[in-house]
């Protein structure tokens, strides 16, 4: 009998829904504090009997969630998603450029290295702008940056900051969309179920974590050809494919996220979100 193993830092809606689907389906299943894990060089999979046959990873902790997906493949453990889908869905910058790569519509964006060539790059493509950490979720840090005042300030205060992903500047074309974006949640080689995100009263940023309002939203066959063409190019999964209608250009993919929260999706779909997510790590542990 397959075992699933759910592996995060903090117990949400998500991995309760996850853990209780797979019970439900009556397949073994266990919830693993990622931050319990100790692995090295000699490890093997039998020093990990609380791990079964494949891993749903769901480290809320980007870092923590890349390196131990890492280690726990090299061990020989079936990841999902694997590294190199964490790796690039992690990275915005690594993202736009596989996205374009691949030809997927996606915001206008460029890459700045220093403040001041940040700033000229902002100038050249005229306000409004919007300013992203290459790193980063739930909206932290993401600056529209509407004159070149604010956008002094808003360097200024990146500047201040010691890590080192602050030099890299994102900078991208504000989208002239309505007040919603779309997230389309993709598993294997299916679009499961797409919500519209509504920005809250004073917020623009559509993200939940920040008050946004969710509503079911139509799977057409544009959107659907997008969100799993835009999944393929980052190595596929469990994925979160957001995008952006275009008032010029159509939808354009603007993030594809690695470990997808649920909630909104799962209030308003009548999609079994958790069950086709177990069903896919199921598959995934038979071959």
């Amino acid at each position: 009998m397959v075992e699933v193993s759910i592996v995060c830092d903090k117990v949400r809606f998500e991995e309760k829904a996850l853990y209780e689907k797979t019970l439900s389906k009556g397949i073994k299943a266990n919830i693993v504090d990622a931050k319990t894990i100790t692995i090295s060089t000699n490890s093997i999979m039998k020093d990990f009997p609380l791990l079964g046959d494949v891993i749903l990873q769901r480290s809320i902790s980007y870092y923590r969630g890349l390196y131990l997906t890492a280690c726990l493949e090299y061990v020989g453990f079936k990841v999902i998603n694997k590294f190199k889908v964490g790796e690039t869905c992690g990275n915005k910058l690594i993202t736009s450029i596989k996205l374009a790569e691949n030809k997927i519509p996606t915001p206008r964006t460029q890459f700045a290295f220093s403040a001041e060539s940040g700033l000229e790059s902002m100038k050249k493509t005229g306000f409004p702008v919007v300013l992203k950490p290459i790193v980063g979720s739930w909206g932290r840090g993401i600056y529209p940056l509407r004159d070149l005042e604010t956008a002094n300030m808003i360097v200024e205060m990146r500047e201040e900051d010691d890590s080192a992903l602050s030099r890299i500047y994102y900078i991208q074309e504000m989208v002239d969309r309505p007040p919603r974006d779309i997230r389309c949640i993709v598993i294997g080689d299916q679009a499961v179920a797409a919500i519209y995100r509504y920005s809250s009263q004073s917020e623009w940023r559509t993200n939940v974590a920040r008050g946004g309002k969710v509503e079911l939203a139509p799977i057409t066959k544009e959107m659907e050809d997008l969100a799993l063409r835009a999944a393929k190019t980052v190595g596929g999964g469990i994925l979160g494919v957001d995008m952006m209608e275009d008032k010029s250009h159509g939808l354009v993919v603007h993030e594809v996220n690695n470990t997808v929260e649920f909630r909104g999706a799962a209030s308003v779909s009548k999609a079994d979100i958790p069950g086709e997510m177990i069903d896919y790590a199921v598959s995934v542990a038979r071959k």
